[in-house]
């Protein structure tokens, strides 16, 4: 016996989405990876990430990383380990870093002999330069400046004021308002964002 499916307008989907889950942001990404050791040294050298505690109740190999915001959690586990992809193939599944400096970043891997592609996106007169590589297990990695292209909703967004939220953070302008222009949207968010910047910074 199958479910039953349900016909649901997107709009109303997302309304009720943003009414029901109390989302605060993205924790972290996890990978399974043959060797902990070579994983953690490629995120922390390649990628500026820091080995952070895990809780001591885990009872299998893995570990933790930090930076810009964001974790990666690794576990070890070398019989589900899918197969290296030697091929770089940019509409993979990936994970995605914004950087300010992308030749900073190419310059890097060049030194330390690893494979990357590189790619550009053009629109409306904005470029954006995308470089693309895989670390030890074949799980690809993108770096790119995408800040460069404004974030336009395609339909109003209306983002609801959290029941309880986080003490000493100042008020997204964003929250609990319905907004139909487009160039409005953008720079609330972008507002929002430097608000953001500043409480991490403090």
């Amino acid at each position: 016996m199958g479910r039953e499916i349900v016909n649901v307008e997107v709009d109303d989907m997302l309304s009720e989405s943003a009414k029901k889950l109390p989302l605060l942001s993205l924790n972290h990404v996890s990978f399974i990876c043959k060797s902990v050791k070579k994983s953690v040294q490629f995120y922390e050298q390649v990628l500026g990430f820091v080995l952070i505690k895990r809780p001591s109740s885990f009872d299998f190999e893995g570990a933790w990383l930090f930076n810009y915001g964001i974790g990666i959690h690794l576990l070890e586990a070398a019989e589900n380990v899918p197969d290296k992809k030697e091929k770089i193939n940019p509409k993979d599944n990936h994970i995605s870093f914004q950087c300010s400096n992308v030749e900073i970043v190419i310059q890097k891997l060049e030194e330390m002999k690893i494979k990357y592609v590189t790619a550009l996106v053009k629109e409306g007169g904005i470029t954006v330069d995308q470089l693309f590589f895989h670390d030890p297990d074949g799980y690809m990695i993108e770096i790119c400046n995408c800040q460069n292209l404004p974030v336009l909703p395609l339909s109003s967004c209306p983002l609801k004021k959290l029941q309880n939220p986080t003490p000493n953070l100042t008020k997204s302008s964003l929250y609990g308002n319905k907004m139909q222009c487009k160039k409005e949207v953008e720079a609330l968010m972008l507002e929002n964002l430097a608000v953001e910047m500043m409480d991490i910074s403090i």
